[in-house]
């Protein structure tokens, strides 16, 4: 067997592929007590458990941003929504950091109507 020297750039990546994800089943004011901390303190919701658990976060600065899983329907959806091609992915997601960025504004309230599925 032949064992081969991982490249230097990825040398540092060793102890973040031997961390393991740990879920906590908590009460719902205990999830809301750490996201609300978290949201106020401006670090996410992994760091807010660091800090509670007495645990070193790392201050590099992160970059902020928003993620959502999105699957062919909704690329389909948000395509349509927006006159786009489903494929064109980078376009619809110009489109909708608009959305987001209107919504913050005050400038639109969502267009969802909350609950999973579409309106």
């Amino acid at each position: 067997m032949t064992v081969r020297v991982k490249p230097v750039r990825w040398q540092g990546s060793d102890e973040a592929i031997r961390a393991v994800q740990v879920a906590f089943d908590v009460e719902e004011a205990v999830l809301e007590a750490v996201r609300t901390a978290a949201f106020e303190q401006h670090v996410s919701t992994s760091d807010q458990i660091r800090q509670v658990l007495g645990l070193a976060t790392t201050s590099k600065p992160k970059r902020p941003r928003l993620t959502v899983s999105l699957n062919a329907a909704d690329y389909e959806f948000l395509a349509a929504k927006y006159g786009l091609a489903p494929d064109d992915r980078l376009a619809i997601k110009e489109r909708a950091t608009r959305d987001l960025i209107a919504f913050a504004s005050g400038g639109k309230k969502g267009t969802g109507t909350g609950k999973p599925g579409r309106k």
